[in-house]
């Protein structure tokens, strides 16, 4: 069946996971922006829909009875969780310790001839201190309730009401965080004109712009698996399971 230009970016990579890399390659916002139709965002990316729909449709052919490819939004919420933490929150924690130090030096290096590489430096820093925090609390207290609660159902047993009293709670704070990150790195690729390494830039200004690209494009996915597919999975045991526990007639 075609890919429907009228269903949200979002419908289209949870039915269509290959349509990330299409995405990605095309500068269409997947994750923070997933809610809008297809026709709106390719609008705001400046590509022509049927161009995107053409570059879709390749991607789904290409992946077509391909199996390396895991629908997250059929596995366990548990083991998911594990592949957020053992694969993104590694990687943005391996990258921050990278990127700040780089950041610094080729400030230092060509900050005077091109000023923008100051304001990424304060930006990185802002929002790498921000998502620290971030998967700490993510770690710590929303990912082990969800375990918790998802073991529980399969248990039958009745819930236990966390502290913060529904998972609706931190899972709203932390798409807020996701959103603040993502206006940073939209921000960020602004002010370095898509990334592009100026006539006079050495091989640290390249390896910066980079890494910058890969850190930006993991927290796409990073955040895809999380608002589009963990939170909303989440969200819905926890009421199926509240709805459950009521009298018949309440």
């Amino acid at each position: 069946m075609p890919i429907d230009a009228t269903k949200s970016v979002k419908e289209i990579v949870l039915e269509v996971p290959a349509s990330i890399s299409v995405f990605e390659r095309l500068g269409i916002d997947y994750c923070c922006g997933g809610d809008q139709q297809l026709e709106a965002a390719c609008q705001a990316a400046g590509r022509p829909v049927e161009e995107v729909l053409r570059s879709l449709e390749a991607a789904k052919t290409a992946t077509h009875g391909e199996t390396s490819i895991l629908d997250w939004s059929r596995e366990p919420l548990a083991r998911l969780m594990s592949h957020i933490v053992e694969k993104h929150h590694t990687f943005c924690r391996e990258q921050v310790s990278r990127l700040e130090p780089l950041l610094a030096k080729v400030s230092e290096a060509h900050g005077a001839r091109h000023p923008e590489l100051r304001r990424l430096q304060n930006l990185f820093a802002g929002m790498s201190k921000e998502l620290l925090m971030h998967l700490v609390k993510e770690e710590q207290t929303l990912f082990p309730y969800i375990a918790h609660m998802e073991e529980t159902v399969r248990q039958g047993r009745p819930l236990l009401r966390p502290a913060f009293g529904t998972v609706q709670n931190p899972v709203r704070m932390m798409v807020l965080e996701h959103d603040n990150a993502g206006a940073t790195l939209h921000e960020m690729r602004r002010l370095s004109r898509d990334y592009e390494v100026p006539a006079d830039g050495c091989n640290s200004y390249r390896a910066l712009y980079d890494g910058l690209m890969t850190f930006e494009s993991d927290m796409h996915q990073h955040v895809h698996l999380e608002n589009n597919i963990l939170f909303p999975r989440a969200v819905g045991m926890e009421d199926a399971a509240v709805a459950q526990e009521k009298p018949a007639g309440t």
